[in-house]
């Protein structure tokens, strides 16, 4: 089964589409069997991964509407990850499903029947907390928070924050943080490298060790249709992004050793059992 992450931040320009198209990419060279959604209107993640999201005959708009099934809608893209295409039908979408029942589970019903096909699902979300963040956030194991360190940045993250703990209590239990991942820094910045040590002693050891620098190829790269990975690997921003996906398969393996560890644990003040 997936684990299903959600690229999100409210803010706009931190780097959520750049991560999501990048990460996509990284873990698809490692191999893992990837799936990247654009659930964000403005089709960047689409149009990042070579796919031109203004001849599309069909996208992720028509399978939240009910019209056609994700399995028939996927995309491969040139870097070897399948792609859930978005564009600004997502628009008229998020308007449609105001008025549906269960409307924030539209997205994890549609991505039920296709997520045993790959290792990681990763939905690129809008720069808002709309209705489509929070099906994405609704259908996701984990939240990666792309973010700049700079002073406004850190009320953005609060926010984003209540948010995820108002989903755990209402319609995702099990959401957690993946990860904070500092984008677009500049080491010569004094309140960069301030706001920097302030998270990292606020979220501990939920900040990502790597940190995205500015890069001239890394913002090149979505003009050529393609990835940091697929167009300067050997760049800063190309290093960054393959390290970033280390982590997050290194994680992985992380949770699946302490998994049957807690399963075995027997509940609290709970006695052995003991054979006949």
């Amino acid at each position: 089964m997936a684990r299903i992450i959600a690229i999100a931040n409210q803010k706009g320009g931190v780097g959520k589409t750049t991560t999501a198209v990048n990460l996509a990419a990284g873990l698809a060279r490692t191999p893992k069997k990837v799936l990247l959604v654009d659930l964000d209107p403005q089709g960047n993640a689409t149009m990042g991964s070579g796919v031109d999201k203004r001849e599309l005959e069909s996208s992720i708009c028509d399978v939240l509407m009910g019209e056609a099934d994700a399995a028939d809608v996927i995309v491969r893209t040139a870097e070897d990850f399948d792609l859930l295409p978005g564009n600004i039908d997502l628009t008229a979408a998020e308007i449609e499903l105001m008025e549906r029942d269960g409307r924030e589970q539209q997205l994890k019903r549609a991505l039920a029947g296709i997520t045993d096909r790959y290792d990681y699902v990763l939905i690129d979300c809008p720069p808002a907390l709309s209705l489509l963040t929070l099906n994405a956030l609704t259908a996701a194991d984990s939240v990666v928070v792309p973010m700049q360190c700079e002073y406004y940045a850190l009320e953005g993250i609060s926010a984003l924050m209540d948010t995820i703990d108002a989903i755990r209590q209402r319609l995702n239990p099990a959401l957690e943080i993946e990860g904070v991942l500092r984008t677009m820094f500049d080491v010569r910045n004094n309140l960069a490298n301030a706001v920097s040590a302030e998270l990292t002693q606020h979220f501990g050891d939920k900040v990502f060790r790597t940190i995205v620098p500015r890069n001239v190829r890394l913002a090149e790269a979505p003009s050529h249709g393609q990835s940091i990975v697929g167009y300067d690997r050997a760049s800063r921003g190309g290093i960054a992004y393959l390290g970033l996906a280390g982590e997050v398969i290194r994680r992985q393996r992380e949770r699946d050793k302490t998994a049957p560890a807690a399963a075995a644990a027997p509940a609290p003040g709970g006695a052995p059992e003991v054979a006949a």
